[in-house]
C-alpha cells in the first residue's frame, strides 16, 4: 500500500476513534453545567453572572451555611483592683500588744485566724465583734472595716487581711490553651484576651480560632482575630463566665479542574471567591477555563419568600470570569459561605489540544510504518 493511502487510513482510523468514544475528563464544561438547568423547565435553579453591579444586590440577600451562632458584648470597664465575694477565702491576722488582751495570751501578740469563708449572705464571722458584711468590698477597705469595729472592744487591735478567691470570684478558660484551668479575677477590669494570656496563649496548631463565651444561660461567640481588631469588643468578664477557645469549623468544597479537591477550611472571618482560588490553588493551567468558575449555593426555602429580598429559586449557581477586570476586581469581593461548593469547569479548548494530540501520534506511527 502507498504510504499517503498508508497515513489516510491511520487519520480515518484516529478519527473514528475519537467519534465512537468521548475523551476522559477530571471535570464537566461550564456549557454542559449550565445548558442542564435550561433542558428541564423545572429544574429550579437561578444563575447569576458575577459583576460590579450584581454585588450590591446579592450582599442583601441571606447568608446560608453553617455558622457558629451567637452575638457578641462589647467591652464594659470593670472597677479595678479585687472585690470579696461569697464563697471568697479570707485570711486574718490580729495583732495584739495589750497584757489583757481578749484574743490573746500575754506570751502571744498575734492570732491567726485563716481559712475563714464569706457565707452566702457576704459576711464574715469575726470573735467579739459578730458578722462583718463584706460582699462588694476590696480587700483593703474591709479591712479597715474589721479594724474599726474590733477596736471598740479590743482598742489596741491591729489588723491585716488577705484574700483568696472562691469560686464566685473566678473564670474558666476551657480548651484552646496553652494552661486551661479556672484563674482568680484579680482585676474587676479582667477581658476575655487577660483570660486567654494567663492561660498561656491559643494554641498555635488552630486555625482561625473561636471565642465561645459562656455566661449563665447565654453563648457568645466571635473570632480572637476580631478582638485583637476591635480592641473595643475585647469584653470585661464577670465571675463565673466560661471561655472556651476552638478551630473555626467552616468550610467550603472545591472540585474541577483546580490545584485541589477537597474541603477548605476557612482560614479568616471573610473569604472571597478570589481567596478561594488561592486556597484551592489556583486553576490547573492545562484544562481549566477561567471564564467558567461557578459558586453553587443553596439557600434555604424562606429566602425566596414573597417580600424577601433574595434569589429567585433556591438552588443558584454564580458565574465568575476571570479573564475580564470586571470579573476579577468582583471576586474579590463575593463572598463565599459555609458549605458552597467551588467548581472550575474543564476548558473546551482542551479537548480540541487532546484530539491534536492523538492524531499527531498517529501520523507518527504512520511515518514510522512507512519506513518498515
Amino acid at each position: 500500500m502507498p504510504d499517503h493511502h498508508r497515513r489516510q487510513v491511520l487519520v480515518l482510523g484516529a478519527a473514528s476513534l475519537l467519534s465512537a468514544c468521548s475523551l476522559p475528563r477530571g471535570a464537566a464544561q461550564e456549557n454542559e453545567i449550565l445548558g442542564s438547568t435550561k433542558d428541564d423547565a423545572l429544574a429550579g435553579y437561578a444563575i447569576y453572572q458575577v459583576s460590579r453591579a450584581f454585588l450590591p444586590q446579592v450582599a442583601e440577600w441571606p447568608t446560608t451555611g453553617k455558622r457558629p451562632m451567637g452575638g457578641w458584648i462589647a467591652r464594659q470597664r470593670g472597677p479595678s483592683g479585687q472585690v470579696i465575694a461569697a464563697g471568697d477565702q479570707v485570711n486574718l491576722v490580729v495583732w495584739d500588744s495589750d497584757e489583757n488582751s481578749l484574743l490573746t495570751s500575754p506570751e502571744q501578740k498575734v492570732v491567726q485566724m485563716n481559712g475563714m469563708t464569706v457565707s452566702p449572705n457576704g459576711a464574715l464571722f469575726v470573735p467579739y465583734v459578730d458578722e462583718v458584711y463584706v460582699a462588694g468590698m476590696t480587700p483593703s477597705a474591709a479591712r479597715a472595716k474589721i479594724q474599726a469595729q474590733l477596736e471598740a472592744i479590743i482598742p489596741s487591735a491591729q489588723v491585716q487581711l488577705s484574700l483568696a478567691s472562691g469560686p464566685r470570684s473566678s473564670v474558666s478558660v476551657v480548651g484552646g490553651v496553652g494552661r486551661p484551668g479556672t484563674y482568680p479575677i484579680v482585676d474587676r477590669d479582667m477581658t476575655v484576651l487577660s483570660l486567654i494570656s494567663q492561660g498561656g496563649g491559643v494554641l498555635p496548631s488552630l486555625r482561625n480560632p473561636l471565642i465561645r463565651l459562656v455566661r449563665g444561660g447565654d453563648l457568645y461567640v466571635t473570632s480572637i482575630s476580631r478582638l485583637y481588631d476591635n480592641p473595643g469588643l475585647d469584653t470585661t468578664l464577670r465571675a463565673g463566665d466560661k471561655v472556651i477557645v476552638e478551630e473555626d469549623p467552616r468550610y467550603f468544597l472545591a472540585l474541577g479542574a483546580g490545584g485541589s479537591e477537597t474541603l477548605i477550611p476557612f482560614p479568616k472571618d471573610d473569604v472571597s471567591a478570589l481567596d478561594a482560588m488561592a486556597l484551592i490553588g489556583g486553576v490547573a493551567d492545562n484544562r481549566a477555563d477561567p471564564r467558567g468558575i461557578l459558586i453553587l449555593r443553596e439557600y434555604p426555602a424562606s429566602a425566596i419568600r414573597a417580600g424577601m429580598r433574595g434569589p429567585r429559586e433556591q438552588r443558584v449557581i454564580f458565574t465568575i470570569d476571570l479573564t475580564t477586570a470586571d470579573g476579577l476586581f468582583s471576586a474579590g469581593k463575593f463572598a463565599v459561605n459555609p458549605g458552597d461548593l467551588v467548581y472550575i469547569s474543564e476548558s473546551p479548548i482542551t479537548s480540541v489540544d487532546t484530539i491534536s494530540r492523538i492524531v499527531g501520534n498517529f501520523l507518527a506511527l504512520g511515518s514510522r510504518a512507512s519506513n518498515l
